[in-house]
């Protein structure tokens, strides 16, 4: 199956209800590698206020591997504090080699921890898994991965646990990170509130059940203007904070030295654009108000990694009846869920060319978002697990 198994081919769904039908989902074979990356001590960070250096340490994984594999398509999925992928057998020493790099340069340019590792698909079925994936498509030049399977939560625990971590690379290692982009201010609720859901099958739930739920709250969240899509319609404003452009200039300098050179780039480029975005002016065939608007469509605040995540703009009583609806389900043992409130979304970007429009966005919120809403839901099924162990 390996050998003619090419992700690139198989069928895309735009209707982002289906994510949780298993019709949509193909098994990888058990030759391929998955990889996963978390970034250690998120939450203490997010508490700090690194919104962004923690997304930037989390995209910079896919970047890394991106750029690794050159035109190669392949699955991966951005989680906020983290990222899985997954690649084909023959690719998983350059991928490993990416990722290793790019703990390095995490540790080194951001400060931050990052776990990374990968595991063969065989040894995730071998623990009692699978890993399933499908191609959703956010318009017809972005198409994003979705897992399900229950394998890549089983590999990022394997990760936490310490049983696949790679090493960072030695001091002074780089990823090419060309293209990992950092350029918009976060941007504001336009609803009430930017809500970031996590919501995951319970332990013993069975796939039906877990996808009533599911459908009821993508429905939930549907009745909202725009479907609760968090970007504006007119694409997101150009930042002016400096540490947007020193992450970037860290990520996207070619050799050491360049830093100053890369910085001055960065912001040039920063002022032209803002300049031309406010004109409407074009520069040659640079247009950025066209450029803005697909990064709207193509920005991922939907996604399904063995959890249903979203990053959505909406009412207060929309996020109220959410959270009324989920608990209900958790109380029912068919899910559990997590759930962070705060007033801004913000966005990383994988640019190729901002000629083309198959430029990739992440979408997250701008005070925690997926890592805490992730870390709300973890919080529960411990204190579950503690009261179960005194009642024993």
């Amino acid at each position: 199956m390996a050998a003619s198994f090419r992700y690139e081919e198989l069928p895309v769904f735009d209707a982002f209800e289906r994510v949780s039908d298993p019709a949509v989902y193909t098994p990888l074979p058990d030759e391929w590698h998955v990889g996963v990356a978390d970034v250690v001590k998120s939450t203490d960070a997010l508490h700090a206020g690194r919104y962004k250096a923690v997304n930037m340490a989390g995209a910079s994984v896919v970047a890394a591997v991106k750029n690794a594999l050159g035109t190669l398509s392949f699955p991966f999925v951005f989680g906020g504090d983290g990222a899985v992928l997954a690649v084909p057998p023959d690719l998983a020493t350059p991928v490993r080699q990416a990722m290793a790099a790019t703990a390095r340069f995490v540790e080194e340019n951001l400060q931050l921890g990052l776990r990374v590792g990968t595991l063969p698909v065989a040894a995730i079925r071998a623990a009692g898994h699978d890993v399933r994936v499908a191609r959703y498509a956010a318009s017809n030049e972005a198409i994003y991965a979705m897992f399900s399977g229950g394998g890549a939560n089983y590999a990022e625990g394997e990760l936490k646990a310490g049983r696949i971590g790679i090493p960072a690379a030695s001091p002074g290692a780089r990823p090419d990170l060309t293209g990992l982009s950092c350029r918009f201010a976060p941007f504001e609720a336009r609803h009430g509130l930017i809500l970031s859901v996590v919501v995951m099958p319970a332990s013993a739930t069975e796939p039906d059940g877990f996808r009533r739920v599911a459908d009821t709250v993508i429905q939930i969240v549907q009745a909202e203007d725009r479907g609760g899509h968090p970007v504006p319609p007119e694409g997101p404003e150009f930042s002016v904070h400096p540490s947007y452009f020193r992450y970037e200039a860290a990520a996207t300098r070619r050799f050491p030295g360049h830093y100053a050179l890369t910085m001055a780039r960065v912001t040039a480029e920063q002022i032209i654009g803002s300049i031309l975005s406010r004109t409407g002016r074009k520069l040659g065939p640079l247009d950025i108000r066209h450029y803005r608007t697909w990064v709207t469509r193509n920005s991922d605040f939907r996604k399904f990694d063995d959890a249903l995540r979203m990053t959505v703009d909406c009412s207060a009583a929309t996020a109220d009846r959410l959270e009324s609806y989920l608990a209900e389900a958790e109380a029912q043992g068919i899910v559990d869920y997590g759930l962070h409130r705060q007033g801004r979304a913000l966005i990383t970007c994988l640019v190729p060319s901002v000629l083309e429009d198959d430029h990739l966005h992440f979408l997250d919120g701008a005070g925690g978002g997926y890592a805490l809403a992730a870390q709300a839901l973890k919080d529960k099924i411990a204190a579950r697990r503690t009261e179960t162990g005194r009642a024993a």
